[in-house]
């Protein structure tokens, strides 16, 4: 990844034009300087906070210079998801068609999938992990707070539609326990199957993409 700036969402215009503009600068020393190697390649990052002006100035300049991918920074910063979305409706179509674009830092299931609808192709993020340490489990219908006093005799999977191990082995009221007694087993537990459901989510994606 080329170096960038990302700063607050409600950064002022001049502020996130004075961080875009770096980022612009360090990202064509980045170009420069770098050196091609098999397996290895160098992304660009789109800044300009929400201002459309500036994201369209962004993603103009760095699409001029032949990067191998084109990252969107700066957003799941505090911004609503619709700022968000609204951020990746005009910038993406101003993105190389063939490279990959990539959302740096995203995000919920809602926030991937409505940016898979937008174009985006690679993410990265830590609330699967950092939500299943905490005791908070995605599942087909939204979330569980596995804490809650609800699920302390509940013998349900997490989800019922879910194979995961977690699943597949142990039940809501066990996890319950293990997660109020801050046994680490239980924030291993949790994590695995978060990332399952990630998982399982972005195959469902990828599968609607390829038959759409």
């Amino acid at each position: 990844m080329a170096f960038d700036e990302c700063i607050p969402y409600h950064a002022t215009f001049q502020e996130a034009k004075k961080a875009m503009e770096l980022s612009m600068r360090w990202a064509l020393r980045s170009k420069n300087s770098y050196q091609n190697r098999n397996g290895y390649g160098i992304f660009a990052i789109v800044q300009g906070n929400a201002y459309q002006e500036l994201r369209e100035a962004s993603a103009n300049f760095l699409s001029s210079i032949d990067f191998d991918g084109y990252a969107i920074g700066g957003l799941a910063v505090g911004e609503p998801q619709a700022v968000m979305f609204d951020v990746l409706d005009y910038t993406i179509p101003l993105l190389p068609k063939f490279k990959p674009r990539y959302l740096m830092g995203v995000g919920k299931p809602s926030d991937v999938v409505g940016a898979v609808e937008r174009g985006v192709d690679m993410f990265d993020c830590v609330i699967p992990t950092r939500s299943g340490r905490n005791g908070q489990a995605f599942v087909r219908n939204g979330t569980i707070n596995i804490r809650n006093a609800q699920y302390s005799e509940d013998i349900r999977p997490l989800d019922s539609e879910c194979s995961c191990y977690t699943c597949s082995n142990f039940h809501r009221a066990y996890l319950h326990h293990l997660v109020r007694a801050k046994e680490i087993l239980g924030s291993i537990l949790m994590t695995w199957h978060n990332i399952h459901y990630y998982q399982d989510l972005m195959r469902e994606l990828r599968e609607k993409i390829i038959w759409s």
